[in-house]
């Protein structure tokens, strides 16, 4: 199936690895004009250069998304290379102290992810909705997760900050749907890569008392397809819903999740 993205404009953030990479090169493969957004530019560099080889245009900016004013510019360069920005995916977050109750988490930690997580994605959709609603135009998808819709233990802050995502995707899809902009939401579940290996995996192996493969086993049998998401599932959801395709749809949670959330 055609998305009709060929010459569509991007802005993505947290492009440069796991499901920001892949998010990213999916665009490219699509055909589209792109603006990659982060504070690492080394780190986003090698992303941004395998994109170009796929034949896309690639503006790489440095931004603190916690920064109004940093990401007020951002999308000002984007606008000033691009002429406008048609799509906005919002990748960047974090993942904010894994196994500590809610009354183990310090106040910093709980308000450094939920800065992170809420208002990292706040600025870039305040920066970019203007220019979309004068355009009567554009898609808006924000890189949620499940434990927003199903909250953890042990994740008390991070979830907050998902459940707090799903309220501002939903708030803006209703002020923003009137001028022809969809607003929704990507809730992956656990997703296999760096973060899910090097945290998630030995943190449950060391709290259960079992091997790392069998705490992998064990995420991947509370799924309905007893398997766990990838990357790549979570750049397709983004593509559909920053497609046309999707044209009717806005202020969704659409998670990707191998069927955990619905359980």
């Amino acid at each position: 199936m055609d998305l009709h993205l060929k010459g569509r404009v991007a802005l993505i953030t947290g492009p440069a690895k796991g499901m920001g990479a892949a998010v990213t090169l999916a665009f490219a493969r699509e055909g589209c004009r792109l603006a990659l957004v982060g504070r690492d530019l080394d780190a986003i560099e090698p992303v941004a250069a395998r994109a170009r080889e796929l034949g896309a245009e690639v503006l790489v900016t440095r931004c603190d998304l916690t920064d109004t004013a940093q990401c007020d510019a951002a999308v000002a360069a984007a606008e000033a290379r691009f002429g406008r920005v048609d799509i906005l995916v919002n990748v960047a977050g974090g993942s904010g102290p894994i196994g500590k109750t809610g009354w183990e988490t310090t106040r910093e930690e709980f308000d450094e992810i939920v800065t992170l997580n809420m208002a990292g994605c706040f600025n870039t959709m305040r920066a970019v909705l203007p220019g979309m609603i004068a355009r009567r135009d554009g898609k808006v998808v924000n890189v949620g997760g499940t434990f927003g819709m199903r909250g953890r233990a042990g994740r008390m802050a991070y979830s907050a900050s998902k459940w707090g995502l799903r309220g501002i995707t939903k708030s803006m899809a209703l002020e923003a749907g009137p001028y022809g902009v969809n607003v929704n939401c990507v809730a992956p579940g656990m997703v296999d890569g760096d973060r899910f290996r090097g945290k998630v995996v030995p943190e449950m192996a060391r709290r259960l008392g079992i091997t790392e493969e069998q705490a992998v086993e064990r995420h991947a049998a509370d799924y309905a397809l007893k398997r766990i998401t990838v990357d790549e599932d979570v750049a397709n959801a983004c593509l559909f819903l920053a497609s046309n395709v999707s044209r009717q749809i806005t202020g969704v949670d659409l998670p990707v999740d191998g069927g955990w959330a619905m359980l």
